[in-house]
């Protein structure tokens, strides 16, 4: 019967990975006592949002094997990193990025931090919007101070399950930073390999607007995942995301999706729908995932206010709702990047 389940797990499909469990080795445990099986599958990542998919079709193909009446599936999860990891202890930097000021793109970057967070991966937040930091407060650490340990290397600060370190910890409050491209990549340098970060699967990166000094100091300093592009819809908007996304391209960092920001409003009193800015506007970029839409919502401009990320304060709200579905999406696809960039036979557990 034990090899007959063993045999059963091999018709199940990674829906995302498009590979049987058994050969991507993410199943750690399965045996059989009493007629009943117990079995433990490791997803490739905490934030996986086909779970309950995947928890279906190990049920149904376990059940269906002679002599066994009922199923105890559990989950673990392991990050896999990719063939070069981004930097030590590091296994992914995804940088967030808009080409333009004003589209929420440091409000997406702290919620998708929070969110896989949340989800149980080890996840870090660096603000490289050196001239405007704004990442602290929306975590509600602005009078925080950075420290550093016995090695002099700095000490992220820990806020709502994710560390992060901004340059509003390290500077006096609204003292403006007129520093030119050498000092820009100097701190990029100093954030990146000269903090301890300790172990983490995902390094967020919130990014400045446009296409300067910063972007280029952080894809010739780290291994780069991969890019998530935030926008709002109208066209104004538009161009810059496509400059953006070219830069990307010519700098060899892979896209992994866009996040229509500001998408639609819902007016809470009658509960119609406005396209303020235009519905849809992000599909223009071309063949790029679309991770999701985040809807307009007062309550999430109060959450980044307070200090406190809406997928925690108000996570049945609509947009809270949109950012998790769009942090799993985004895991989902980092999960799908990495394995193409893994040689193909895998250790079997």
């Amino acid at each position: 019967m034990h090899e007959a389940l063993w045999t059963a797990l091999k018709t199940v499909n990674d829906p995302e990975l498009h590979r049987d469990l058994v050969s991507l080795g993410m199943i750690e445990r399965a045996e059989v006592e009493g007629g009943v099986a117990q079995v433990k599958v490791n997803l490739t990542t905490p934030a996986c949002p086909l779970k309950g998919q995947i928890e279906g079709d190990v049920r149904a193909a376990v059940l269906a094997v002679p002599g066994i009446s009922a199923v105890d599936v559990t989950f673990g999860a392991m990050v896999r990193p990719p063939a070069r990891p981004a930097l030590p202890g590091v296994k992914h930097v995804i940088l967030v990025g808009s080409g333009k000021g004003g589209v929420g793109k440091s409000s997406v970057a702290v919620n998708l931090a929070a969110s896989l967070a949340a989800d149980g991966a080890r996840v870090g937040l660096m603000d490289a919007d050196v001239y405007g930091p704004s990442v602290a407060h929306m975590l509600g650490q602005g009078g925080a101070r950075v420290t550093a340990n016995a090695e002099r290397k700095m000490l992220p600060i820990e806020a709502h399950g994710v560390r992060f370190l901004s340059m509003a910890n390290l500077s006096p409050a609204g003292q403006a930073l007129v520093w030119r491209g050498p000092m820009l990549h100097s701190a990029i340098q100093q954030f990146l390999k000269d903090a301890d970060w300790g172990e983490l699967d995902y390094l967020i990166v919130d990014l400045p607007p446009g296409t300067g000094d910063v972007q280029l100091s952080l894809t010739q300093t780290a291994q780069v995942t991969g890019a998530v592009l935030v926008t709002t819809p109208q066209d104004v908007a538009l161009i810059d995301a496509a400059r953006a996304l070219d830069m990307f391209r010519k700098a060899s960092v892979p896209v992994l999706g866009v996040v229509e920001n500001m998408s639609y409003f819902v007016a809470p009193d009658t509960g119609i729908t406005y396209d303020l800015f235009g519905r849809g506007g992000s599909r223009k970029l071309g063949n790029l995932l679309l991770l999701g839409e985040v809807p307009l919502d007062v309550s999430a401009r109060e959450d980044a206010d307070r200090g406190v990320p809406a997928v925690l304060a108000h996570p049945e709200s609509a947009a809270a709702v949109a950012l998790r579905q769009i942090a799993r999406n985004l895991a989902g696809r980092i999960s799908v990047q990495t394995l193409d960039l893994l040689p193909e036979q895998l250790p079997v557990v």
